[in-house]
């Protein structure tokens, strides 16, 4: 099958940058061209500049209400129109969320991030979700909402709730987004990050490889997140996850090493950014993982479940991070607070 095969063909879009972005598309491919060895390097020298602790951050996903999304995004097995055996499901329960969330800091995680199948929420939604968040916050927690598009005033409600970060990637380059999406456009994507941005709330912001894109395309995708104004302060890259059902499913697997290069541009266009290992890193294994660490990926989706698709399992993550020597950012916490009070 081939790549165009695999995904419904909508018409590209094209989203013109500033005259003056600091990483054009070029520039950004011209990184991911680099001699491996040399690309790594660079990449770890921006990561201990500005990470010198050298943590990973630990956060997690839980998806407060599953399938049924009228979206038609071509990689997500909970879009209704889509065959692949998820159900739609009502929104949790508020005790529900809570013992998920003591959970996960009870098992290292700062951040607890829930996710939401809707095009965007509607106001009775929001109510719920703005009782999570201000329980959540109460446990000590960063606090994470992914819902789609926000109106206005939304992002507003949320920041007054409690919300520290609003994940809502802009998935692929401009020119491929058409390919995936035909739902909404790259300019809704845009529109929703600037109103997240107006209402103070930090962004987490991201985008998929593996679907199909070209290394060009892939640059693209960098150098829009790169350029936006201030850069997402939290980075998810995605390993497509190719579930039956999808327009995406069958598509050849993207190379491994490619998928270590696009952590090592990302970090090293977007030096002060946690650039998560998201989606996909099942598939990785633990030597490409690794990889991607010393690439200078700092954060991981850490638990059972990542929404709907299978993620390593706490212990098997602690005991990556221990063969490797990395701290997590909750023990690096711990010790800061200790010396702060001479404990």
């Amino acid at each position: 099958m081939s790549q165009t095969q695999a995904v419904s063909l909508h018409r590209p879009v094209t989203i013109k940058q500033p005259e003056n972005a600091p990483w054009p598309v070029p520039e950004v491919l011209a990184l991911f061209e680099l001699p491996l060895p040399e690309l790594m390097y660079r990449a770890q020298t921006v990561h201990r500049a500005n990470f010198p602790e050298g943590d990973v951050e630990l956060a997690t996903l839980l998806s407060i209400k599953t399938g049924g999304c009228e979206e038609d995004c071509g990689y997500c097995p909970q879009a209704a129109r889509y065959d692949t055996g998820v159900e739609a499901k009502k929104i949790l329960e508020l005790d529900t969320v809570l013992d998920a969330a003591r959970q996960a800091k009870a098992n290292g995680a700062t951040r607890f991030c829930m996710g939401a199948a809707w095009r965007s929420p509607k106001e009775r939604d929001m109510e719920k979700v703005e009782a999570m968040v201000r329980e959540v916050k109460a446990l000590g927690l960063e606090t994470c909402a992914t819902l789609g598009m926000l109106e206005e005033g939304q992002a507003e409600q949320l920041k007054k709730a409690g919300l520290d970060y609003y994940n809502h990637n802009i998935d692929t380059s401009p020119d491929f987004y058409g390919d995936i999406i035909s739902t909404r456009q790259y300019q809704d994507r845009l529109d929703t990050l600037g109103r997240v941005r107006q209402a103070g709330l930090k962004i987490c912001c991201g985008g998929i490889v593996g679907m199909g894109e070209t290394r060009e395309q892939r640059a693209g995708l960098i150098s829009q997140l790169a350029n936006l104004n201030p850069y997402p302060e939290s980075v998810p890259i995605n390993h497509l996850v190719q579930v039956e059902g999808t327009p995406l499913h069958g598509l050849p697997p993207l190379d491994p090493l490619e998928f270590v290069r696009t952590i090592a541009v990302a970090r090293i266009t977007m030096p002060q950014a946690r650039v998560r290992l998201s989606a996909g890193r099942r598939e990785l294994g633990e030597a490409v993982q690794a990889m991607c660490f010393m690439a200078g990926a700092n954060s991981i989706f850490y638990g059972d479940k990542l929404l709907t698709t299978d993620n390593p399992e706490a212990n098997d993550d602690r005991a990556l991070l221990a063969k490797l020597g990395l701290p997590t950012r909750a023990a690096t916490l711990d010790s800061v607070q200790k010396e702060s009070c001479g404990c």
